[in-house]
């Protein structure tokens, strides 16, 4: 008995090395756009060249920082929305390393799917380069994976890799103080963290993504895909002014769990919530779960994404700082000498 052999291909098993080629063609002008000073070269190589002295160091070190955008990313592959979840990638590495003083230098991305879809994934990393671009982060590399048996033909995961990098001797938090003074600045929404509760509340709450949005315009997906904004350009304006002490990038945790790693041991928070206005996205989401303040507060950001901690003298010049970059601040509170975070007001 004979054996046919139809000659079996890469492609027939499922995965189409000439897309990928495709796709980067297509998102070379992307990248090229995020080119600041320091990279050496463009996609398609083995690995992302940057020079340091170049980027005007001279004796750096180098910070670096990975995360993803949890199942923020069901929403995107659910409604079709793709064009904006590449920034959420960016700001979830780029403001953490922020948090540490320093400043994003390049990017990379690794976007996984199960059908490598040439036009969907050139949206998304062209988000991608969004984010880099609106943070002065070079886009230098990344890897697409197409990975049939491992994900639906329609899904997809994307994680990213950060490096930034602070003169020798800059780096934060540093000198955190008794009545220091906490700035906040706004959120545009959930940011990244928390939706496996947000989307538990959407199923309860009989909606579904194309809902038009109770709290806004829109649709209810369209309002829960609003990216994570990005706070570098402030942060390093905020930095540059003088006297702060320290950042904490709201993510999981909420404000309860973010603010105090950026502090001494013994120390902690006074913080006023009747500084800043619930934004309606929260209280809905509040509403919908029957959620106490305090769970509220340690779930999501609460409307502030990014907290500052600045000597108390030197407030006015951040504050200044800070505002001509574009940013609403919010007064907060202030370290303290107790540890653990006391809030006033009501939420």
């Amino acid at each position: 008995m004979s054996q046919s052999n139809n000659g079996m291909t890469y492609a027939a098993a499922g995965v189409d090395i000439d897309a990928g080629n495709a796709l980067v063609e297509k998102i070379k002008p992307a990248a090229k756009r995020t080119n600041r000073a320091g990279v050496m070269a463009g996609l398609g190589g083995f690995g992302g060249l940057f020079d340091l002295k170049a980027a005007g160091y001279t004796d750096p070190i180098l910070v670096a920082a990975t995360d993803g955008v949890g199942t923020k990313l069901r929403i995107a592959i659910d409604t079709g929305i793709l064009d904006t979840i590449g920034i959420d990638l960016v700001a979830m590495c780029v403001n953490d390393l922020i948090c540490q003083g320093a400043e994003p230098l390049f990017f990379l991305d690794y976007f996984a799917t199960g059908k490598l879809k040439v036009d969907e994934a050139a949206t998304i990393i062209n988000g991608i380069a969004e984010g880099c671009a609106q943070s002065g982060c070079a886009l230098i590399g990344g890897e697409t994976a197409e990975m049939p048996g491992m994900y639906s033909a329609d899904d997809f995961d994307l994680a990213g890799f950060a490096v930034g990098a602070m003169e020798r001797g800059q780096s934060l938090p540093a000198d955190v103080r008794v009545g220091d003074v906490l700035l906040g600045l706004k959120s545009s929404g959930v940011h990244s963290n928390g939706y496996s509760l947000v989307r538990k509340l959407v199923e309860t709450s009989g909606l579904t993504w194309e809902s038009p949005n109770p709290f806004g315009d829109g649709t209810l997906g369209q309002a829960l895909l609003a990216p994570t904004r990005l706070y570098v350009k402030q942060c390093l304006a905020a930095i540059r002014a003088g006297g702060v002490h320290g950042f904490a990038h709201i993510t999981g945790g909420g404000l309860t769990e973010n603010i105090p790693r950026a502090l001494n041991e013994g120390q902690g928070l006074e913080i006023d919530l009747d500084s800043w206005e619930l934004p309606a996205i929260f209280k809905w989401l509040s509403a919908q779960g029957n959620m106490e303040p305090r769970e509220m507060l340690k779930t999501f950001n609460c409307g502030i994404g990014m907290t500052v901690i600045v000597d108390a003298a030197s407030v006015d010049a951040v504050r200044e700082a800070l505002i001509a970059a574009g940013e609403e601040v919010v007064e907060l509170g202030r370290v303290t000498d107790t540890a653990g975070v006391v809030y006033t007001g009501t939420l």
